[in-house]
């Protein structure tokens, strides 16, 4: 059994490529992907060659961690039932060829266990669940008071904090990005004159902002580091000294993220809608990542798997 994927072969260097997949076994699902996302954050880096070294890490490559598709076969052991729609978090079914995260292809072989049904009404915008479960843990015991980025990461934070009952301000610097607020109030940080924010979540990724953040804080806030970040943080020392100011990392999603998300989509108290701006065919790849990549208009793009065997 094979499967078209994309492949980077090296930085900059993104084609679709025919690969073997690993034989399935009792536990594992074969999945039909649907559609699959691609990240603008540690793809970027991925395909630029800077992101930091990294387990698993190395080319070729089968990237993508947003991918949704239907069961075309399960295992007697797998827990999962043929014909269900299912998201996958990534993959590493293609033998030699590394699987970081392993997402963005046509078919995928993975433990039935790591896939996770949904809503049959979600379609498309179902490839944002590892995002939302990633803005979800990236909430600690105190709501955002500002995020910083309103890219989709920023919006879906943004979103979680009303549903939980906050009113979150976002900044952002592109104008063409300013829109889509609702709930909250979107504004560039000269626009923002507030000091004393108890807790500042930054999806930006942006390494040089520690210092302008640690200056909005209230003594004793918390800043949560929720990007993925390829150059080295740092921060001048006296100011946070005089704020007693905390610093949290956000790592990767757990499962209890997942659920909370669920849970808020079939509540109907949180919503995926206007997040999927661009949309290519799988056949159009390169052209779509580089799409993805470039045009500041484009806020999630993904590609549709559909017509690809």
């Amino acid at each position: 059994m094979d499967t078209v994927a994309v492949l980077l072969e090296a930085p900059e260097r993104l084609v679709l490529s025919r690969l073997e997949l690993s034989p399935p076994g009792e536990e594992d699902i074969v999945v039909d992907v649907e559609w699959s996302g691609i990240s603008t954050g540690t793809e970027r880096l991925l395909w630029s060659g800077r992101m930091p070294p990294f387990p698993g890490m190395g080319y070729p490559l089968v990237p993508g961690y947003e991918s949704v598709g239907r069961v075309a076969a399960a295992g007697p052991s797998s827990m999962r039932r043929v014909g269900e729609r299912v998201f996958v978090p990534g993959a590493k079914c293609f033998g030699t060829v590394r699987g970081l995260f392993g997402g963005a292809a046509s078919r995928l072989v993975v433990p039935g266990a790591r896939a996770v049904p949904i809503d049959e009404a979600l379609g498309e915008d179902g490839v944002l669940m590892a995002l939302a479960a990633t803005a979800q843990h990236a909430i600690g015991a105190e709501l955002p008071e500002l995020i910083i980025g309103h890219g989709v990461l920023g919006r879906l934070l943004a979103r979680l904090v009303v549903a939980a009952g906050g009113a979150p301000t976002v900044w952002e610097t592109n104008p063409a990005r300013a829109d889509g607020a609702s709930g909250y109030q979107v504004v560039t940080p000269d626009d923002d004159a507030r000091r004393d924010y108890r807790s500042i979540c930054d999806v930006s990724g942006d390494s040089g902002l520690l210092d302008s953040l640690v200056q909005r804080l209230a003594p004793g806030g918390e800043i949560v580091l929720a990007g993925f970040y390829s150059a080295p943080l740092s921060f001048a020392f006296p100011p946070a000294f005089m704020r007693e100011a905390r610093f949290r990392v956000a790592a990767e999603w757990r499962e209890p993220d997942l659920v909370a998300v669920r849970g808020l989509l079939d509540a109907g108290r949180l919503s995926f809608e206007g997040l999927i701006t661009h949309r290519r065919d799988a056949s159009a790849a390169p052209d779509a990542y580089r799409t993805a990549f470039n045009d500041p208009a484009c806020l999630k793009m993904i590609l549709d798997w559909r017509a690809c065997s």
